[in-house]
Formats: C-alpha cells, sequence, structure tokens
C-alpha cells in the first residue's frame, strides 16, 4: 500500500534554482499568514544539503523578510549530522550562515537538533522538544504546519536512507541513524511525524536529480523513501527546476 501514491503532488517547474528559491519563500509566506489567522504561532521543520540554501538566502532579503512573520515562527530541523554548528557537515549552522543570524526570529524560537548527546539521546530530547513547543494542539498527534524536504539522487528524504530499519518505524517522531554523505551519525524526523505535516513542500534543482524525480513521481521508484511521503491530512507540492523535470515529460 505504501507504494501507491494516494495523493495527487501538485507539480509546480520553474525556470532555475533562482525561480525555486523565490517560490519556495513564496509558500512560506502564504502558509505562514493564512495559519497566524487561527492562531499564534507557525511551526516549519528545514532541510539540509545545498539545494534548499538559496531559499534560506531568500528568506533574509525583501520582500520575505518584511512579508514573512519571522517573530511568530518556531524553527526545527528534518535532519542533523551529529556534528557542531561550525563544522561543514551541520545543517544548522548553514542555516545561521545563510539567513538565521540576520533574521528577528527569537532564539526561544529556534530549535536545533541536539549534536553533542549520544544520538538515541538526542532523538528523544528532540521529540520532548517537538511536544514542548506544539502542546497546545489537540489529542497525541504532532502536527507541524510546513516542511522543506529535498530528494537525495538514491531517492532517500530526511535522513531516511534506501533500505533502512527506520523506514519501518511507525511511532517514533524522531530517531536515530546512520549513513549518507558524509556517513556519520544522524538524527531525523520519520515518516509517521512528516505525513502528519500539513503542508510538505519538496525543492529539487539540477539534472542529476531528474532521473530520482523521475522514478518518484512516475512511479518507477517503489521502494524509494521519497515515494513513502504522503501526507495524512495535508497537502504535498514539488518545486522543481527544469533540469530536475526533464524526464517528467509534462508538456511545459
Amino acid at each position: 500500500m505504501h507504494s501507491e501514491m494516494i495523493v495527487k503532488p501538485e507539480i509546480i517547474v520553474l525556470d532555475d534554482t533562482v525561480q525555486v528559491a523565490h517560490k519556495g519563500a513564496a509558500l512560506l509566506a502564504s502558509a505562514a499568514m493564512r495559519c497566524l489567522l487561527r492562531r499564534n504561532h507557525f511551526s516549519l521543520a528545514l532541510s539540509g544539503g545545498n539545494t534548499p540554501r538559496p531559499m534560506h538566502r531568500t528568506f533574509a532579503r525583501e520582500p520575505y523578510r518584511s512579508l514573512i512573520p519571522w517573530h511568530r515562527l518556531h524553527l526545527f530541523w528534518v535532519d542533523e549530522r551529529c556534528v557542531p554548528p561550525d563544522d561543514p557537515a551541520s545543517n544548522y549552522g548553514a542555516a545561521r550562515a545563510d539567513f538565521l543570524d540576520r533574521m528577528p526570529i527569537p532564539a526561544r524560537h529556534v530549535h536545533p537538533m541536539p549534536f553533542s548527546m549520544e544520538p538515541a539521546e538526542g532523538a528523544l530530547s528532540y521529540e520532548r522538544e517537538i511536544r514542548r513547543v506544539l502542546e497546545s494542539e489537540k489529542g497525541d498527534t504532532l502536527f507541524l504546519d510546513m516542511v522543506f524536504l529535498g530528494l537525495g539522487r538514491d531517492g532517500h528524504v530526511a535522513s531516511l536512507f534506501p533500505g533502512d530499519k527506520s523506514l519501518k518505524e511507525l511511532e517514533r517522531p524522531v530517531i536515530a541513524v546512520r549513513g549518507g554523505d558524509p556517513d556519520l551519525p544522524r538524527l531525523t524526523l520519520t515518516l509517521p511525524l512528516i505525513n502528519r505535516i500539513r503542508e510538505i513542500v519538496f525543492l529539487v534543482t539540477g539534472k542529476e536529480k531528474a532521473p530520482v524525480a523521475r522514478a518518484v513521481l512516475k512511479g518507477d521508484g517503489e521502494n524509494l523513501p521519497a515515494r513513502r511521503v504522503q501526507p495524512r491530512n495535508g497537502t504535498l507540492t514539488w518545486l522543481l527546476d527544469r533540469e530536475a523535470a526533464s524526464m517528467l515529460h509534462l508538456g511545459g
């Protein structure tokens, strides 16, 4: 059942990485404003890697610096390598360099994954942090408002890698894993949590991602972790540049 794409994603193809960055920032602005009509805070989870960095830098520029209500935003991470923030492999460190250090976000609203704890302990700590921030939500189900996800050339999403036992996790929202490039201990959100996020947006750029984008979106890659991203009660949007979408044959 999980290999079937039940929700039909909205696929948006843009000319280049600059346009993908601006569209992602615009989607964040509109999602935040919709949410804040209903309550006092908006929760966002960011991914690392190179693909989202142009969007992160765009956050710090106008109009998005002023348009997005940063002071009411709670910022989380999708995954993180267990390295200090000044390590080039740190997703949190990259986000600080790209935009966080220049933004009017209260320090108490920024929730990096712990890097210095033993990984399994860090995963439990981050779960507690997510629950603490979202404690006003009804019931025991955690709902983040929005997430930006990347897509690995092997079809991984977050730090959920093909064939890994982490894909079988059904309950825990955050777990410790090891793998990827560089091959390091990591913390990652799990599919049960990701699939409860209200607005899921994939960012995919570059011709090297074209084969895996086609496999995920056209149904050829049944065992790819990205195929398992299937929102329960939310929306799924793919933002691709023309190079990444070049094998989809969408007719423009």
